[in-house]
């Protein structure tokens, strides 16, 4: 079994070679401003990954022809169920002319498909778990104001994986269970999992803040500010000059509990505000399935840190027990979930663009 893992982000290139259940080779390809100043839009830079990712392969002595599948991080399509989706021409056309939201994970299922026509008939390119994996139940949607729906926009690729993960080490069925997964890093994302789905979660613009995202603000508030800033400035406070970094200077996790520790009593009560929301949203969370949770789980950047792992023990541990899974887990869940479908393990699903 041979599959390729395409990961695209901003400001760089994730690239996977798995083999026969495990990762043997692994890079993040990063790619400087001035390479990407060339391009005005995102879909502008298919053919330079492309290329990139071909002269990765041909190093490494890994021939396209080989490969089982491609799998590439999903984009910014409509509403989708979980799970793996091959990639055809109306994902293309979608991702290309269609969606709204202009994104580098747009890019994967385009760069699969761009791997796929090098290599042999049997070769399938799919996306699996994009961001928009929708599962919420009618009841999640109401938002509060007429026309507004909450939406399921989160690290749904690295949530799912650490669910089924932990379901798996912890001896529990994940169609059977429930968990909540917290992503703790540049963004935070809270959701719960019941009975093998994602049916709610916390996303970056209404809950706690990050080490650089707002989070949910109190709106009489923030509603004076937008008259104020243009909304490509609101946009920038609330997704990269907010949280942490607006408190401390600094989006880094480990120098703020330096400070922290070193004795900055003004940023240890920030610190300390930071931990207290995410509690608040794992708890909010729990309500969902009036307390019945199996396991909780941390993962992503921040919960490599001993400190916000020990309080969130303390606050929210009377509600499951917790495991720390840091890090992401995107390339190995990208890998495993095209392996099931080529073992006819998981159903490989065709989207289908909504109607217009």
């Amino acid at each position: 079994m041979k599959i390729l893992a395409i990961n695209p982000g901003s400001t760089s290139t994730k690239v996977s070679y798995y083999v026969d259940g495990e990762i043997i080779k692994e890079q993040g390809i990063s790619h400087s401003t001035e390479e990407l100043r060339q391009f005005q839009n995102v879909v502008d830079q298919l053919e330079f990954r492309r290329d990139i990712l071909l002269a990765f392969m041909e190093k490494e002595g890994i021939d396209p022809k080989e490969l089982d599948a491609v799998a590439g991080r999903g984009g910014s399509l409509p509403p989708v169920t979980s799970g793996a989706y091959e990639v055809n021409d109306e994902m293309i056309h979608y991702l290309k002319d269609v969606t709204q939201i202009e994104h580098p994970s747009n890019l994967g299922a385009m760069l699969a498909k761009e791997i796929k026509e090098q290599g042999s008939e049997k070769t399938i390119a799919l996306i699996y778990d994009p961001v928009s994996v929708d599962e919420f139940e009618a009841v999640a949607r109401i938002s509060g104001l007429k026309g507004i729906e909450r939406k399921s926009i989160g690290h749904a690729l690295n949530m799912r994986a650490v669910a089924m993960k932990v379901a798996r080490e912890e001896g529990l069925d994940y169609k059977k269970a429930t968990l909540i997964v917290a992503h703790l890093g540049g963004g935070n994302t809270i959701s719960i999992h019941h009975n093998g789905k994602m049916i709610d979660l916390i996303s970056d613009d209404e809950g706690p803040f990050s080490t650089e995202r707002t989070g949910g603000l109190p709106l009489k508030y923030l509603m004076p500010l937008c008259y104020e800033h243009t909304l490509k400035e609101m946009l920038r406070l609330y997704k990269r000059e907010g949280g942490l970094k607006s408190y401390a200077g600094t989006s880094d996790a480990r120098e703020i509990e330096k400070r922290v520790l070193a004795g900055d009593k003004e940023l240890e009560v920030v610190y300390d505000g930071y931990i207290y929301q995410i509690a608040k949203g794992i708890g909010s969370l729990a309500t969902v399935t009036n307390g019945a949770v199996d396991r909780i789980a941390l993962t992503g950047g921040v919960a490599y840190s001993e400190m916000v792992v020990s309080e969130l023990k303390k606050r929210v541990g009377f509600i499951a027990p917790i495991l720390a899974v840091p890090g992401e887990h995107e390339m190995i869940a990208l890998s495993k979930g095209a392996e099931r479908v080529v073992l006819g393990e998981e159903e490989l699903k065709q989207f289908n663009p909504p109607a217009s």
